[in-house]
């Protein structure tokens, strides 16, 4: 029992940065506190005193905004970061090594008895208020992303993001130089967000500029060709894009407002 505890705490120091001392993580930790309730709560379930693990349960739920089912199986090293409204339903399955953030959920998408919530592999992290439903397979070592909803299974060491929850797949590393080339060109940089936390909407870009750069080499052959035939006309260069950046309504009636104190200013 000790040993596991000694595993829970170090689990803490590994992927929490703001974990200071043994005695302030076993004190002000929910997510370990839960865990801690989850084990004895899940001992009665096995043992058949299935009120008692739900007293159990449910007390750890008002101490700590997390609610566990006690018939969950989790295994060693499992680490809940923050923890508020995470809810763990009760045939959910978790591996060794697993992290789940704020306002995870587990769930089930059937009233039925059964296998009906998800089973995650080892090494498994989900970030804050994803929802994972269903008897669906994560595999080992996935990333599930913030907000995310998978409701089918997850293959090892893939990234899901968006709703419903979609396969990120990495491109190969020969093929970012023409892009790369045309960004700086157009004075916007797709890979602002891509490698360590990729995003569907940079690689929908990046499919753009594909097409952008395979647009620019057939007009710069067709230009050639024309000049070969005698064709002349004045060179234009391409205008310079600067980033594109959405501003909020309040901030452009706030700029708007300081241009018309501006301009009163002058003209007085």
């Amino acid at each position: 029992m000790f040993e596991r505890l000694r595993e829970d705490i170090q689990s803490v120091f590994d992927r929490d940065p703001a974990a200071r001392t043994s005695f302030e993580v076993l004190t002000t930790y929910p997510g370990l506190h839960a865990v801690m309730a989850h084990r004895l709560a899940h001992g009665l379930w096995k043992r058949g005193f299935k009120w008692l693990g739900r007293m159990v349960s449910n007390l750890a739920r008002w101490l700590t905004g997390i609610e566990i089912h006690p018939g969950a199986t989790i295994g060693r090293r499992f680490f809940i970061d923050h923890g508020m409204g995470v809810v763990i339903g009760e045939t959910a399955v978790i591996g060794d090594d697993c992290t789940l953030y704020h306002g995870v959920t587990l769930g089930g998408t059937s009233w039925e008895k059964g296998k009906r919530h998800p089973t995650l592999g080892n090494d498994v992290v989900v970030g804050a208020g994803a929802k994972v439903l269903g008897p669906i397979d994560i595999g080992n070592g996935a990333r599930i992303g913030s907000n995310a909803v998978v409701v089918k299974g997850v293959p090892d060491n893939a990234t899901v993001v968006g709703i419903p929850g979609r396969l990120v797949e990495r491109k190969a590393v020969g093929d970012k130089a023409h892009r790369e080339k045309l960004a700086r060109k157009m004075g916007f940089d797709a890979y602002g967000a891509t490698q360590d936390a990729p995003d569907p909407v940079a690689n929908a870009i990046n499919c753009m500029l594909d097409h952008v750069h395979v647009m620019e080499s057939k007009m710069s052959r067709m230009c050639e060709v024309l000049k070969r035939m005698g064709y002349t006309d004045q060179e234009v260069d391409l205008p310079e894009l600067t980033s594109c950046e959405i501003v909020s309504t309040a901030e452009e009636l706030h700029k708007l407002g300081e241009d018309e104190e501006h301009s009163e200013g002058a003209g007085s």
